[in-house]
């Protein structure tokens, strides 16, 4: 094992490539990841303001959206020049104020106010609605005191006669709206797995032995397998335990439970997608397709997570393909020990999520004896050639 081990760092200190990969790569991208939302919360979204009305209550509900720090109205001169802004992406949302508008509410007439965002922006598209009807609303809320004061209601029953229910929305788990503690760690997860899966491919890719045209594996590739887990994975823990720290103890993110429970549950994590990558590394023993199907896998993580969009409306088949995916088990965990500060026992007891990636292990020990049936002459000469060439 010590001369695995001497090999395998000796093959690392060779590859500038996998040297990046588990150096300064991983830092970049986290840290390049937390400035792209280090504002925390979306300000100044352009939408577009179309005012068929042109009067006095227009121009105060247009103040009303100018007031409010998220929304950046941008006037229109018609319906059709904010629609196209919508399709171009030069806004995310348009405001519609119909013709009339003083007429109908001075009448006790019901006019519509035509609001629509672009719902493929999931976060911005449901920021920008709320907020939308809210400045609206307080707005027409003004009016709507004004004219029941003039026909001569109580001041002290105007409130109720407004808003005879009111609500109250209260953050549990995200007080401040802070897009950088919602968004932030499962993304860095999502880029974590990915890196891992191309620091362990790249690890693998090296075993293989290329003999008339078709790739096969060393006798040894087990010994060889375990080398490498021990080695990458703790390199790779080093990483996950920054984001850790840079999240919840440098940035002060709220996390209620300890990160070593997290760090657990990372590994397990970490165990299920070596067991991924060895499956579809055996089955295809080519380095591109290898990288190229991974990728393709894992590189949709973040979506299927949860985090911003319902896991139970998500189709059947997205469902499915969760599943597949380590870190989609492994945020569950996260979400439970920041959010709910759920301890160790609970922790391990949602680790039992992974217990479908162990079936996986007869596969890999399958295709492991069936990419080694070059006779091991042949196999040790196709080395020794290729040692040569190196």
């Amino acid at each position: 094992m010590r001369q695995l081990f001497k090999r395998e760092l000796n093959i690392l200190w060779h590859s500038p490539w996998q040297l990046a990969l588990i150096s300064y790569i991983p830092l970049i991208g986290v840290l390049a990841l937390w400035w792209l939302f280090s504002a925390g919360l979306p300000r100044q979204l352009p939408v577009a303001l179309v005012d068929l009305d042109n009067s006095q209550i227009s121009r105060m509900l247009s103040r009303q959206l100018l007031a409010n720090s998220v929304i950046a109205p941008q006037s229109f001169a018609n319906e059709a020049q904010a629609i196209e802004a919508m399709r171009q992406t030069q806004v995310y949302a348009m405001v519609v104020l119909p013709y009339q508008l003083k007429k109908d509410l001075l009448t006790g007439h019901q006019p519509t106010i035509d609001i629509r965002y672009n719902s493929q922006f999931l976060l911005v598209g449901k920021l920008l609605s709320s907020q939308l009807q809210l400045s609206l609303a307080e707005g027409l809320s003004h009016i709507g005191q004004q004219r029941l004061l003039l026909n001569g209601a109580n001041k002290a029953t105007v409130d109720v006669s407004l808003t005879p229910i009111t609500n109250q929305t209260t953050a549990l788990f995200n007080r401040n709206n802070n897009y950088v503690g919602f968004l932030v760690p499962p993304i860095l997860i999502a880029l974590w797995q990915l890196l891992a899966m191309l620091v362990f491919v790249n690890s693998l890719n090296k075993e293989l032995i290329l003999h008339q045209e078709r790739y096969y594996l060393p006798h040894n590739i087990g010994a060889l397998i375990a080398t490498k887990i021990l080695l990458y994975s703790p390199i790779m823990l080093l990483h996950s335990g920054f984001i850790l720290l840079w999240l919840y103890h440098y940035l002060s993110l709220p996390a209620a439970g300890a990160l070593i429970d997290l760090v657990l549950a990372q590994f397990a994590m970490l165990l299920a997608l070596w067991t991924l990558v060895l499956v579809i590394f055996m089955a295809m023993r080519d380095s591109a397709r290898t990288v190229s199907f991974c990728t393709a896998l894992l590189a949709p993580a973040f979506a299927f997570m949860g985090i911003t969009f319902p896991v139970n409306d998500m189709p059947l088949l997205a469902q499915w393909w969760r599943l597949v995916m380590p870190s989609s088990h492994y945020i569950d965990s996260h979400v439970s020990v920041i959010s709910y500060g759920v301890d160790l026992p609970y922790v391990v007891a949602q680790m039992g999520s992974y217990w479908g990636f162990l079936l996986l292990v007869p596969v890999i020990v399958w295709l492991a004896h069936k990419a080694k049936q070059l006779p091991r002459n042949q196999l040790s000469t196709t080395i020794s050639d290729q040692e040569a060439s190196q």
